[in-house]
């Protein structure tokens, strides 16, 4: 029998370094490696976040040292 349902390939997750909200109702999170600040302020509400580790699939970032890019471009 032809069924048309892939098989779901394994993805390798490991203990990843993350920024989360300290905001009691934003759900706001993210990796340290994709973070543009040394300590990041939330997208969604602009309060302050808090270092910590969630289990997440493997990424890579081909870009590692986006905290020292500049923000913006000078003009002039």
């Amino acid at each position: 029998m032809y069924s048309r349902k892939k098989s779901l390939e394994e993805i390798p997750e490991e203990m990843t370094a993350i920024w989360s909200c300290t905001s009691e109702g934003c759900n706001g999170w993210m990796r340290d490696n994709f973070a543009f600040e040394t300590i990041p302020t939330c997208g969604l509400c602009h309060k302050p976040m808090e270092s910590g580790t969630k289990m997440l699939p493997a990424l890579v970032n081909t870009n590692r040292d986006q905290k020292s890019l500049r923000k913006g471009v000078s003009i002039g």
